[in-house]
Order: structure tokens, then sequence, then C-alpha cells
């Protein structure tokens, strides 16, 4: 079955808080990084079913802004801990509780893990996954649980200072 996984870091997110690193807030540029981003998707046809974030609030609140561009309804948001400061397993283990009817997923969350996993599927390999950037794989794969035998039929990797 073909599937699509969208891969997204976080927006850019304030330094200059006081506050403790999982509650670190997106800065202006973050959030319209993020609608940007969003419509860019939505212009290419790509929408996921299913949004699963970091309960980190740059994460969260990245994942709402594109989950709202996208029409999607709130059920179709979810937060799981696994995927804060995640490594290459923690990502691949939250993929893999996914739901089998469910064709097309997207993670939000942090550098290094998603750039490490998004260079699972990407040829040739990136550096860095930048702040707002997705990576969005369609790949051949029968059981979200299988996710390291996906076959990658096609790879985009957008982000914002690609986009202008």
């Amino acid at each position: 079955m073909q599937r699509k996984l969208f891969i997204i870091r976080h927006g850019k997110s304030s330094w200059d808080s006081i506050v403790s690193d999982i509650d670190r807030p997106l800065t202006e540029r973050g959030v319209k990084n993020s609608y940007e981003m969003a419509a860019l998707l939505v212009s290419r046809g790509q929408v996921p079913e299913l949004v699963i974030s970091s309960p980190a609030n740059r994460a969260l609140h990245t994942a709402v802004i594109m989950a709202r561009s996208w029409e999607l309804n709130d059920h179709r948001l979810l937060v799981r801990k696994s995927l804060y400061l995640p490594g290459i397993e923690d990502i691949a283990e939250t993929l893999s509780e996914v739901d089998d009817t469910i064709a097309s997923v997207a993670v939000f969350g942090h550098n290094p893990g998603f750039t490490q996993f998004a260079n699972r599927f990407l040829e040739p390999q990136v550096d860095n996954v930048p702040t707002a950037g997705a990576v969005v794989v369609t790949m051949e794969l029968g059981s979200w649980n299988d996710i390291s035998a996906a076959r990658v039929v096609d790879a985009f990797f957008g982000y914002p200072k690609k986009i202008k």
C-alpha cells in the first residue's frame, strides 16, 4: 500500500525566554513560517490524515497551525511524549502505533532526531532539517509497524528559506 509520511520540525523558537525547554514558544517568524509551509504543502496536494506532535510548546504550536491550515478535525491531532527530543527508534515506535487504516501521517518534533530519521528515506541525505522544514516521503509500506521496511517512491524536502 502506498503511504505518505510527513516529518516536520517545529518552527523557529525563542531562546530569550526564562521558561523550561519544553515550554519555549515559537517566535513571530516561527508562526509565520509554519503557516507558509502548511500552505506550500496544500498547494502540492500533500495533506496528512493524522498529526502526531511532541508535547513541547514550539512543536505543538507548529502542529496546531498546520492542522488548522489543513482543516483537520481536532481528533486528528495527537500528542505523544515519545516525540519530545526523540531518537530514531522513538519516532519509529510512535509510528508503529498508527492504525493501518491511516494512509498519511505527520509527525512534529525536534532535531537531531528528526533529521536523522528523515535521512533514513532521503537520497542524498541532508545535514539539517531546519525549523519549519518538512520532509514528505511517499512509500510502499504494508503496515506502519514495519516502517524500517518502507520502499521510498518519492521524497520532497522543503523549508521556509527554500520556498522564498
